[in-house]
């Protein structure tokens, strides 16, 4: 199973912790980090910095079916999640009549601004894209090419939208998969399955005790140990 995982280098501790947490839990976790320099160096990303984007990977995760080699299923999520379940659970439910498979919030963040002070962006389909089945064959995914990602006349609007595609060929997973915190609740809305800090999560000083700050907590002891 190829998982990859948004990475920014403000953020490495919060890569680690998702990444150990799906290993934890799997022996058959394949996981590779988008890290804008080794994709730089491998003429994957060519793009200037986007002053608009909140993280480093903003773009870079629209890689994955060319990274995937234009070949079976792959999985991409946001450094700022952490898994609750085995990732197998979740692959368990590729369709192969989409060409993606998300949660599909209709999720509206009230603040102007998240995490360490960056800009909150509004737009239609929030989220969808940070939790993304991607059925890497899919010939509608034919048309993500090196050139649509890295041409500074392709939005992010446009992207995380999944504008390349008809609505009918975006699959829907629960929203337990990308459980976003302060925006669900329980029990009303179900158990979590991978916690989304998408405000800001407990490796930053002022979310140090947000919800869920306590599992996250465990899970980087656990790792640390381990380490140690």
């Amino acid at each position: 199973m190829n998982i990859y995982i948004g990475y920014d280098s403000r953020e490495d501790l919060a890569y680690q912790v998702c990444s150990h947490s799906i290993k934890s839990k799997s022996d058959f976790a394949n996981i590779h980090p988008l890290k804008l320099n080794n994709l730089r160096e491998m003429g994957y990303y060519t793009r200037g910095e986007d002053k608009l984007g909140s993280t480093e990977f903003t773009f870079s995760r629209f890689l994955v079916p060319i990274l995937n080699e234009y070949k079976g299923w792959a999985l991409f999520c946001d450094c700022d999640l952490l898994f609750l379940n085995p990732i197998e659970e979740l692959f368990s439910l590729v369709d192969d009549k989409y060409a993606v498979m998300c949660a599909q919030h209709d999720y509206n963040p009230k603040g102007n601004t998240k995490m360490d002070g960056r800009l909150q962006s509004i737009y239609p389909r929030k989220n969808w894209s940070s939790v993304v089945l991607w059925n890497c064959e899919h010939p509608s995914n034919k048309n993500i090419t090196t050139k649509l990602i890295n041409d500074p006349e392709t939005t992010g609007k446009y992207l995380h939208r999944f504008s390349w595609l008809k609505d009918e060929e975006i699959g829907k997973i629960s929203h337990e998969w990308n459980w976003l915190v302060g925006w669900y609740d329980e029990p009303k809305d179900g158990h979590p399955k991978a916690i989304h800090y998408t405000e800001g999560g407990p490796w930053f000083p002022e979310y140090r005790f947000c919800d869920y700050h306590d599992i996250w907590k465990k899970n980087l002891f656990e790792m640390m140990n381990l380490k140690n």
